[in-house]
């Protein structure tokens, strides 16, 4: 058995200068190998991260890591880019000035999106937290960030999913000889249902568009998928189809999740790579049909006038909030199974380029395809032109009836469109879990608790999403889609998180930390984004979506009474209230006066590793003050001091050494001594964590 190193005593009052801070490059490397094998590496436990000793002591599991960095980077491309790539991004840029929407979405996307994207992936990587204990270590007095953006995420999965089962539902429809939104004999259909190939007739057409008429495809949307009641007043009973459908999309992105990023890592190797397959095989296709020329023309031509109406510039920001899937907390619990030295920087840009690129590649896809649909109606595109539903389940699902081989393109269309939307919605999911779970670790990462916590989750989510499968289903979810994931909300987040990192916490001591992840500083860029620009367009941005809000409407027909408009700001100022609220209650929870206890709170929580391990319990920096920040347990032997024999003496045995070498504890030295009140000696490294070496 090896003897236990003596610890290092430092006479009170005395300077510790310091010769040399270089260590021979080998032996700093073994001594790390040393260290990391002998206290970091994890025993052979029942699950991943599990260690014997942590279970006898009632600890819990060491968290999780990535397998490999493609794991990450699959995950992250999976999480954002999914059905507003497709089908929200293309129809603003034609409706914002084709081309010269680009303008105000690389402002945001540059001003706000990286920048955001990049602050979540470092606090989860930094601090090996989810969404909300990220926060109470960073910042405390924001950890009402954490919890608004967990309701947000919250009441987004309760209702994306639901698109998921209409998607599910088309599917299965899709497998006919002939597609049943392509005629009108269905016994869904009505009179004034009339077949798109009677605009080929001039006369019959003029006659008919005279008066009142429908299409199949729209008919077999609202008759027959959604069953539409006349208003929200009207929920009406819960269609069994579209509530199987939903409950096996749930089903399967509880078994993509259970596992925690064990399996979520390799599910996103189908379902994040697939759908790009698929868009390729779209796009080609796309781009061969007549009238597709015109198509694309339409949805880049330039406008240059359209930037001067504000809502060019709302829907820039809100589609890069959403695009990115930022202020969710997804992307902070999925950086936090990242190794610490993983450079995220580079990847996160990368994924920021992949994201944009994917929405911009995906309006030709989507265009092409329209103009020829309007070539073929003999119409114009701006008729034919949708968003969102409308787009995804009434325009593409008309025009490929009207192409050869229709069956083929409508399964090929729909799987792409379930896939996109099941990566995003189950590392939504996941992030939510994460967040949840690493508020009781001790308590839910142990057997099998955290797989039935999910599964909780998971049901309880099913439930609130029946509401939105009933004949008045589309209001609901509308609703949902309208105020609880606004652009408002997800706004208001990004503001304080900025605030939080970059004022309270300070934009250089998080540089700092990412320049001890990946070696490097990155360009000023980041840092002046999180100080000034991001929180400036955020303000901008909030303010006029403010002032041009108007009152949910259903198709610019119908009209939401009061209490649902009510009930949507509700749902709205659920999540905004949390970062006030969360506030007030640790300043009321803190001592002493209003000044001293706004300090305390703002001040970070998790201390410097040493520091713990001191008689003082302060952390130390080369200053004297106290260091607040955070200190990974992967880097906790960082640097080589050599100091003189007289300055060091050791209590329990006299060393006739000239010098010493000591392996430091943290990213920071100290360079003035320990004193205390009593003026003794006080101990300043616990020798289970530092050896002392003799030199030679």
């Amino acid at each position: 058995m090896e003897e236990s190193p003596l610890p290092i005593y430092i006479e009170e009052g005395t300077e510790v200068p310091i010769e040399s801070r270089n260590m021979a490059t080998k032996e700093k490397l073994q001594c790390l190998k040393d260290f990391h094998k002998d206290i970091l590496k994890p025993s052979p436990g029942k699950s991943p991260g599990t260690r014997p000793e942590d279970e006898a002591e009632g600890k819990p599991p060491q968290r999780e890591k990535w397998a490999s960095k493609i794991d990450f980077l699959l995950s992250v491309a999976g999480g954002f880019i999914g059905l507003g790539n497709v089908w929200r991004f293309p129809y603003l840029c034609y409706k914002n000035g084709g081309g010269a929407f680009l303008i105000p979405y690389f402002i945001f996307l540059f001003g706000g999106g990286l920048p955001v994207f990049f602050l979540e992936v470092v606090l989860g990587q930094y601090t090996s937290e989810g969404g909300i204990t990220c926060w109470e270590k960073i910042c405390p007095i924001f950890t009402g960030i954490g919890y608004a953006s967990i309701v947000i995420v919250s009441l987004l999965n309760v209702y994306y999913i639901v698109i998921l089962a209409w998607g599910l539902y088309y599917l299965f429809q899709s497998f006919q000889s002939v597609l049943p939104w392509a005629h009108c004999h269905q016994k869904w259909n009505t009179p004034t249902c009339v077949e798109d190939t009677l605009r080929k007739n001039k006369t019959l057409w003029i006659s008919l568009n005279a008066t009142n008429f429908t299409s199949p495809v729209t008919e077999f949307w609202e008759r027959n998928v959604l069953s539409l009641s006349s208003g929200i007043e009207d929920i009406g009973i819960i269609k069994w189809d579209l509530a199987l459908c939903l409950l096996l999309v749930w089903v399967i992105c509880f078994f993509c999740i259970w596992k925690g990023v064990k399996s979520t890592g390799k599910v996103v190797y189908i379902t994040a790579t697939f759908p790009f397959i698929m868009l390729l095989v779209l796009l080609i296709r796309g781009v061969t049909l007549p009238g597709a020329a015109e198509g694309i023309k339409f949805y880049l031509y330039p406008d240059i006038s359209r930037l001067a109406d504000p809502q060019v510039w709302i829907d820039a920001g809100t589609q890069i909030f959403f695009s990115y899937a930022i202020c969710l907390g997804a992307m902070t619990s999925l950086g936090s199974y990242n190794k610490y030295k993983y450079n995220c920087y580079r990847d996160c840009l990368l994924l920021g380029c992949l994201n944009s690129g994917t929405s911009f590649v995906s309006g030709f896809a989507i265009f092409s395809v329209l103009g020829f649909m309007a070539q073929e109606q003999g119409v114009n595109i701006a008729d034919v032109a949708e968003s969102g539903p409308g787009l995804a389940f009434i325009a593409y699902p008309k025009a490929v009836s009207m192409m050869p081989l229709p069956t083929f393109w409508a399964i090929l269309f729909f799987i792409m469109l379930l896939l996109l939307g099941l990566d995003s919605q189950f590392v939504e999911v996941e992030g939510q879990i994460t967040s949840l779970v690493d508020l009781h670790p001790s308590f839910l990462r142990k057997g099998y608790r955290r797989e039935i916590f999910i599964a909780i989750v998971c049901f309880l989510s099913y439930l609130l999403g029946l509401t939105m499968v009933a004949e008045g289903g589309m209001y609901v979810f509308q609703l949902f889609d309208y105020y609880a994931a606004s652009g408002v909300c997800l706004l208001w987040v990004a503001f304080f998180e900025c605030i939080a990192v970059a004022w309270v916490y300070g934009a250089d001591n998080i540089y700092d930390a990412i320049e001890d992840m990946i070696g490097y500083r990155p360009g000023p860029w980041m840092k002046w984004s999180w100080i000034v620009i991001t929180p400036v367009l955020c303000v901008g941005c909030f303010i006029f979506s403010l002032a041009k809000y108007k009152p949910l409407t259903y198709n610019k027909v119908y009209t939401y009474p009061e209490w649902a408009i009510g009930l949507g700001w509700v749902l709205a100022l659920s999540s905004m209230i949390c970062i006030p609220m969360v506030m007030v209650i640790r300043i009321i929870q803190s001592d002493g006066s209003l000044i001293e206890r706004i300090k305390a709170v703002a001040a970070p929580k998790e201390v410097n590793r040493w520091s713990k391990e001191t008689e003082s319990g302060t952390p130390f920096c080369p200053n004297g003050t106290s260091n607040g920040g955070l200190i990974k347990p992967t880097h906790i032997i960082v640097e080589t001091m050599i100091f003189p024999f007289h300055l060091v003496q050791n209590r329990s045995a006299h060393l006739e050494k000239s010098s010493l070498k000591c392996e430091i504890l943290g990213p920071q030295w100290i360079c003035s001594c320990v004193r205390n009140e009593n003026t003794k000696a006080k101990r300043l490294f616990p020798s289970k964590a530092m050896p002392v070496l003799d030199l030679q």
